[in-house]
């Protein structure tokens, strides 16, 4: 894989325009770590819903998903019964799809286990070193609900973190450089993935958001 510069110059051809001012930049790991709970739980919500569906429907509805779930407080959410599915699922204020309610509610359970162990979902998901954000993404598809694939990977970019989307466009810069050959799902094409960004960010001291970007970009 050519090295960032000349990625970055490919993308600024494509745009016909310098990228740099399309790029943003990750939270600090102390404002990720002071984000408070609710938030997490929010944006995992938001990211589920919004897959495979019509984003700009979810965003029309989101006040309602916001009072629907109490504001995603995971002391309550987590306690939540049949009762309350039953309730989420007559509630016209959200999409009423049954399988995304019950991950909502089964990952507030992960929110809190991590956060039992960590101090707060924030400090761990700021703590966990870039170099290995795979092994997050594997965290999080496995302990988590619906959240492998881009959802976990898009939750953590909505809420500051950084890391990369393996969106179609990164994935055919990813394969024209011959970092891969498809869209990268193994552990070994993850691996692949992970250790091309771990060099660029080597060589360039940026971000894997700014360089998922640029790879996005230059397509």
């Amino acid at each position: 894989m050519r090295d960032y510069d000349e990625i970055y110059a490919i993308a600024n051809d494509r745009k016909s325009r310098t990228v740099e001012g399309l790029l943003s930049k990750p939270l600090s790991p102390d404002t990720l770590a002071a984000t408070s709970d609710h938030r997490w739980l929010a944006t995992m919500a938001k990211c589920i819903f919004q897959a495979g569906f019509n984003w700009k429907v979810v965003e029309a509805k989101w006040n309602g998903f916001e009072a629907a779930f109490e504001g995603f407080e995971p002391a309550r959410v987590g306690f939540y019964c049949d009762e309350d599915l039953d309730r989420l699922l007559s509630d016209e204020r959200i999409v009423r799809n049954g399988a995304k309610v019950v991950a909502v509610i089964d990952n507030t359970r992960f929110i809190l286990e991590i956060a039992r162990d960590h101090s707060s979902a924030g400090a761990f998901f700021a703590a966990w070193p870039n170099n290995d954000f795979i092994g997050l993404l594997r965290l999080m598809s496995k302990r988590g609900a619906r959240l492998g694939g881009t959802t976990g990977q898009r939750m953590l970019r909505a809420m500051g973190r950084d890391g990369f989307i393996l969106s179609t466009d990164v994935a055919t810069r990813l394969i024209a450089e011959g970092i891969v050959a498809k869209q990268p799902s193994s552990q070994s094409d993850m691996k692949a993935v992970q250790a091309a960004f771990n060099t660029r960010t080597e060589q360039s001291g940026c971000s894997l958001t700014e360089i998922s970007q640029t790879l996005a970009y230059s397509v």
